[in-house]
């Protein structure tokens, strides 16, 4: 049984939204924990209309960038779309190769091999692309910190306009455009764009010039999967995005996405973003983990009955044989984890954990153990890192902060990557280590759970899920409500699932009957007392046609007051 910490957030006090009827007492509670202080906010965050959204050209170097971008669709240019592996960057390459085709562009992909060139822009692929005729390359989710690398483009007679998200150096590349909310001199009002979305935004400035902006909401699906898929918060202009993108896909899905949904069980006009997490992104990310990223942008581009449903299979196998290798590399990490309490920075190293999985398998380390980790592929002369982080340890900060021992890192806060030389890998690590006692070591750290109100379960229903849904879109940042109730009785449970690794419970609380399940608990079940205090959120629930409200749990725990 997960053994978090319970963290019940303050009752909102008696004078926040006194003056409003419209809101349940339980709503007011969940909107104040969200931070939203009046009535604007709340509107705004509640419709996440176009409102939320900043015009594009309010980015630095956005006006220089499609000045050149036009220049090139007139004359016939050759570009390229230089984009990441992973699902951010894939939606992100589908988009402006799509985006600038409508225009007349001769746009075509460049994604880079994770296992033989890595993240980013690299010399090998410039001088491919030169040698194809390329002058003009667009960058999506990379690229802001290939300092060397926009050098040499420059030298080549390449322009270069970089489209990314992710925090940048001190120093910015030189070349045409950089085009990231994160810049130093910003002006731009959200900064958490996803690297689709910042893309996405050259695209709109692009169509806006030509009087062509309403045929930018068809690329907006590609912008939901990209968003949720990279884990930015839901917040601000990302709801509108994703709101919106969802509702493309609802509405009518491109073929590649029509098929993944198919084969994950997902029924059109009900993906929420959950559904893009769980069982959308994970499989767009599998081509670029075991293969090639070119397997999903090309699910995503195809007009083919046929060939979406043989790359959507391809794709489905593929993600299953990752759950398969990642498991096993996790095990194995695990075990190089010292017995009892873990240091404040977890480190696990083999030269035989596959390059496409490390970032999995350190995420599953922090999210067991609550510590920012390190899992590295190591090699005779280069290894590669992925981190992951926790909110207390700023992962892309403490990185940069050693960026003298390392050939290339980039990321996030919580999510980064890096590849070094195997020869500088014990100092790096010795110093990463001592930087993470300094910030940890004092901390009493232990995963937890934000708890937004207790309740009866009396008290809740359809009514109560239906003023709940209208927060959605839910993800990081703006998290499914969470709620306590104390005392429930626990009518029956068994295991289900493979290996019995999931609880079904039947649970009455003051004369309401519930069905709750809860996921991965499955070895709890000689744990289940007569009556518990459960943690959980509830969701709509589909079987056989039949749709019913049902418990999720996250966590629960013996009543002590039986």
């Amino acid at each position: 049984m997960p053994k978090l910490y319970w963290n019940i957030r303050p009752t909102a006090p008696d004078y926040y939204l006194a003056e409003t009827n419209g809101f349940s007492p339980l709503l007011k509670q969940i909107l104040y924990n969200r931070n939203l202080r009046d009535l604007p906010s709340i509107e705004a965050f509640i419709d996440a209309n176009e409102s939320l959204c900043h015009d594009p050209y309010l980015m630095q170097d956005m006006e220089i960038a499609t000045s050149r971008i036009y220049q090139g669709l007139l004359s016939g240019e050759k570009i390229a779309v230089y984009g990441d592996f992973d699902a951010d960057g894939i939606t992100g390459t589908v988009l402006l190769v799509q985006a600038l085709s409508k225009l007349g562009g001769n746009a075509f992909p460049y994604i880079p091999h994770r296992m033989n060139e890595g993240h980013g822009i690299n010399r090998t692929a410039l001088n491919e692309l030169k040698e194809l005729g390329i002058s003009l390359i667009i960058t999506t989710d990379c690229g802001v910190n290939g300092i060397a690398e926009a050098s040499m483009a420059k030298r080549k007679g390449i322009d270069l306009i970089i489209t990314d998200h992710h925090n940048p150096v001190d120093e910015l590349p030189c070349c045409t455009a950089v085009i990231n909310p994160k810049r130093a001199d910003s002006n731009y009002p959200f900064k958490e764009l996803a690297g689709v979305g910042v893309s996405y935004k050259l695209v709109r400035a692009l169509y806006q010039s030509v009087g062509r902006i309403d045929e930018t909401r068809e690329f907006l699906d590609l912008v939901a999967i990209g968003t949720v898929a990279d884990m930015m918060p839901l917040i601000g202009e990302n709801r509108y995005l994703v709101k919106e993108g969802l509702q493309v896909i609802n509405e009518n899905p491109r073929l590649g996405i029509r098929n993944i949904m198919e084969l994950a069980g997902l029924s059109q006009g009900n993906v929420a973003a959950e559904d893009i997490a769980w069982a959308i992104a994970p499989r767009l990310n599998a081509s670029g983990r075991l293969e090639h990223a070119l397997g999903g942008y090309n699910l995503l581009i195809t007009k083919d009955w046929k060939e979406a449903y043989r790359l959507a299979a391809k794709l489905e196998e593929q993600n299953l044989e990752r759950q398969k290798v990642t498991l096993k590399a996790f095990n194995h990490a695990r075990g190089q984890i010292p017995e009892g309490k873990p240091g404040s920075l977890l480190i696990a190293e083999d030269d035989d954990y596959p390059a496409g999985i490390i970032g999995l398998v350190a995420g599953r380390l922090t999210n067991e153990f609550y510590r920012p980790s390190i899992v590295i592929k190591t090699g005779a002369k280069v290894c590669q890192g992925s981190c992951r982080s926790i909110a207390e340890f700023d992962m892309i900060e403490a990185i940069n902060s050693l960026s003298t021992h390392l050939d290339q890192f980039g990321g996030h806060p919580q999510a980064a990557g890096f590849t070094i030389k195997t020869a500088n890998l014990p100092t790096f690590l010795k110093e990463l280590t001592m930087l993470a006692n300094s910030k940890l070591g004092e901390l009493d750290l232990k995963p937890y759970v934000d708890i937004d109100a207790e309740v009866k379960l009396n008290t809740l229903g359809g009514k109560t899920y239906r003023a709940i849904s209208q927060l959605a879109p839910f993800g990081k940042g703006n998290p499914m409500p969470v709620f306590l109730s104390r005392e429930v009785e626990v009518v029956n449970c068994r295991q289900m699932g493979n290996n019995g690794k999931h609880l079904r419970l039947r649970l009455k609380h003051n004369g309401a009957i519930w069905d709750a399940v809860a996921f991965g608990q499955g070895d709890s079940l000689t744990d289940i007392t007569d009556r518990m205090d459960i943690v959980f959120n509830f969701e709509q629930n589909e079987w056989m046609g039949d749709v019913s409200l049902r418990l999720r749990l996250v966590d629960m725990r013996p009543s002590t007051n039986r």
